[in-house]
């Protein structure tokens, strides 16, 4: 694990693992799967409150669905794929990306709020579909946040039982974390690198099912 990365959340607590949840809905590479689980870790080594570390890391996180929420409802649909054809090479969001979101939303309304919360790669965006259809805020923000505080709570606890066995994993958890790391970077640079081709294969799908 970078170093900078457990310093952060070693001096910070429950505010930096709030911010780190925040940033990761906006930014791929800095993923929960990473975050949470060494909140969990860093709760049971130091004596922390686990309880705190899940409800920074929901607050955070839900703080992110809330801003894609806003995206949706004062862009829309049409001039939100635009941006992401124009700008979203660094982000990874694709048109189609947006697409599959709307999708999912149409068809289950708002449990595809909180399911999409619990799925990588749906639930940063799931949040888009429900500002665009003008879902209540009251009512996005409930199913959001029990997915969301799901979520969390699941990866923190399994930081926090990896915490109570250090001693059986010591060896090799760090040089683990980092190829984890340098995997999930590899493949942020991957979506980057691939992202013009991956619009183009995008609209070639879309193309095919308004013929067909």
């Amino acid at each position: 694990m970078p170093n900078w990365i457990l310093d952060f959340m070693q001096q910070g607590g429950a505010v930096a693992v709030a911010a780190l949840m925040f940033l990761e809905n906006l930014f791929p590479p800095i993923p929960s799967e990473v975050v949470m689980p060494l909140a969990g870790y860093i709760a049971e080594r130091d004596g922390t409150s686990l309880v705190l570390m899940i409800a920074g890391g929901s607050i955070g996180s839900l703080a992110g669905a809330f801003f894609w929420y806003w995206v949706g409802r004062r862009i829309g649909v049409d001039r939100l794929k635009d941006f992401s054809r124009a700008y979203g090479r660094w982000l990874t969001l694709t048109p189609g990306d947006i697409d599959a979101a709307d999708r999912w939303f149409d068809r289950y309304g708002g449990l595809a709020v909180f399911f999409g919360r619990l799925i990588p790669g749906v639930r940063t965006f799931i949040s888009v579909p429900a500002g665009i259809s003008g879902m209540g805020l009251g009512k996005f923000l409930v199913f959001s946040a029990a997915g969301t505080v799901l979520w969390t709570a699941f990866l923190a606890l399994a930081g926090w039982y990896l915490g109570q066995n250090y001693a059986a994993v010591e060896g090799w958890l760090g040089p683990v974390s980092n190829v984890i790391i340098v995997g999930l970077v590899a493949g942020y640079l991957y979506r980057v690198a691939t992202f013009r081709r991956t619009v183009r294969k995008q609209d070639r799908k879309r193309e095919r099912r308004e013929r067909g």
